[in-house]
Formats: C-alpha cells, sequence, structure tokens
C-alpha cells in the first residue's frame, strides 16, 4: 500500500528511519533494534543505502525483511547517482516482487574518494529525473522525495531550492520528508512556502535525536542544519559538566519537546532518525501524545 494512502488514514504518526549494517554479522543486533522499536507502532519505517548504491543488495534484504518478518512498512531508499535506468527498474521491480510498493527517490551524494565527480556526466542528474523515471515506468510505486528545510548545501539560493522541491512533487512525489533541523518555525515556514506555491503533499518533519556532542557535530558537518546557540551552548555545558550522560539526556528532552510541537502545530507525523539505536527512540515515542 502507498505510504501516502496510510498517512490519509493515521494522523499523526510515527515513522522511523534506519540504515542497513555494512557488515552482515550485525545484522542481528540491527533486527533486534527493529523488534524493540515495533512497540512504537511506526506507520513505516525508511531504510537507506549508501552513495551510488554501495550497500543497496544489503538494504533490499533488509526491507524484505521489514515487511514480511517484522510486519514493518518499509520505504526503501533509492538514489540515482551512477546508476543506469536497467539498475532502477531492477531494484524497483525487485522491490514489488517482495511485496514494497514505495521508495524515497534522492539524488544521492558522489562515491566517495572520487574528487573529479561531475553530475552532469549522470544519465540521472537530479532526484527529480528520478522520480519522472519511476512515476513513467513503474506506476503504482508510492513516492517520497527529501525536503531541506533549510535549503540544500549545493543549492545557490533558497528559491531556486524551492523550485527543485517544486519540481520534484510535480514529477509524481507523493510526500516529503525533511532533512534534521532544530528550529521548528524553519518546518513551518518551509511549509507555508510550499503551500503559497501550490504544493500540499504531506511533510513529514524529520527529528535526530542527539546522543552525545560528538556525534552531533558530525552529523551537522554532513548535512548543514543550524543548532540554535541557546541549544549548542547547553550542550556544551552539559557535556563539560556531566559528559555524554548529561548530554544524551538534554538531546532526549529537547527532541521531544520539538516533536510534540511539531505534533501540536499541525505537522502530520514525525520522522525519528534512530541511528540504529533503539533507547533514545523508545523514551522520545513514549512520551509523545498523539
Amino acid at each position: 500500500m502507498k505510504i501516502v494512502d496510510l498517512i490519509k488514514k493515521n494522523k499523526p504518526f510515527l515513522s522511523l528511519e534506519f540504515f542497513p549494517p555494512k557488515n552482515r554479522d550485525s545484522w542481528p543486533d540491527f533486527f533486534e533494534v527493529v523488534e524493540k522499536l515495533k512497540v512504537l507502532n511506526p506507520l513505516f519505517a525508511s531504510v537507506t543505502y549508501g552513495a551510488g548504491g554501495g550497500t543497496q543488495e544489503n538494504s533490499l534484504e533488509i526491507v524484505k525483511r521489514m515487511k514480511q518478518d517484522a510486519g514493518i512498512e518499509p520505504l526503501a531508499h533509492l538514489t540515482c547517482v551512477g546508476a543506469s535506468p536497467e539498475n532502477i527498474s531492477n531494484f524497483v521491480s525487485a522491490l514489488k516482487d517482495a511485496g514494497v510498493d514505495n521508495i524515497l527517490a534522492l539524488r544521492g551524494d558522489p562515491p566517495a574518494g572520487d574528487e573529479d565527480f561531475d553530475f552532469n556526466t549522470q544519465i540521472f542528474k537530479h532526484g527529480s529525473d528520478l522520480v519522472t523515471y519511476v512515476k513513467e515506468n513503474h506506476p503504482g510505486t508510492g513516492i517520497a522525495v527529501a525536503g531541506y528545510p533549510e535549503a540544500h548545501l549545493e543549492s545557490p539560493s533558497i528559491k531556486e531550492d524551492f523550485k527543485w522541491m517544486k519540481n520534484k512533487i510535480d514529477e509524481g512525489g507523493e510526500l516529503i520528508i525533511t532533512q534534521l533541523f532544530f528550529d521548528n518555525r524553519v518546518y513551518f515556514d518551509f511549509c507555508e512556502r510550499l503551500s503559497e506555491m501550490g504544493v500540499n503533499v504531506p511533510v513529514v518533519p524529520g527529528i535526530l535525536p542527539i546522543m552525545s556532542l560528538k556525534s552531533a557535530k558530525f552529523i551537522l558537518s554532513l548535512c548543514g542544519a543550524a543548532i540554535p546557540g541557546k541549544f549548542l551552548s547547553a550542550l556544551e555545558k552539559a557535556h563539560a559538566e556531566g559528559g555524554d550522560d548529561a548530554v544524551y539526556r538534554l538531546g532526549i528532552d529537547f527532541a521531544t519537546r520539538q516533536a510534540q510541537e511539531l505534533l501540536d502545530g499541525g505537522a502530520p507525523g514525525v520522522h525519528l532518525y534512530t541511528l540504529n539505536r533503539a533507547k533514545a527512540c523508545l523514551e522520545i515515542g513514549k512520551a509523545l501524545k498523539f
């Protein structure tokens, strides 16, 4: 079933994101986390894979097991960087054969270590190209796309970023899952501007629970999201006085308040980036009032 149709019947909701371990020896621990988080009754769970499809085979098997064994509706990430139409079609067809009806269509990042990589040489240059291809060649597939409330790092301007965001929806995107952010005002402003442009699909906010100062700074360096100054100062003070345990407590409390405010403000649901760790998500999910 398409996730956009599930959303219409189940607002508000909680959804999750996982990334498949590269080492198959880690799979038992991974699925133990999945089983623990089933208690939160997630509406769906997205499953990532690496640039250039580096862990695509693992992702395919994991989404199959998530659907068939865990009973969770999967949203399979699909990046088009370095891919051919045949690669894309084979993957989407394999998903369909496994009963998986939904993808998150993404451009993806350049392959690691390839400093001369040029997106303009690719068959699929943008995420919107992937949306167009899947819509035309695999009708019936549910297509989610990524949104950037603070604009994509490579966008020359916010105006240009919104143009491409609308284009992905016009080409067939049915819902938007946002990159992480820490100021809810940017989410609501993002939604309002999209609505003014005629984009009225569900916009699901992505929430990252901060569990340590080191991991937070690393993740933020990758995506460009900004931490409000007061929150960053509080995290640094907590770390200085109580170490990672204090940072964890502050991060979970902040994420819980952030998620609740989003739900209370009209967000259709919240999407938790799990980092494949159950404890934090369980604390947040059980504290939320839907």
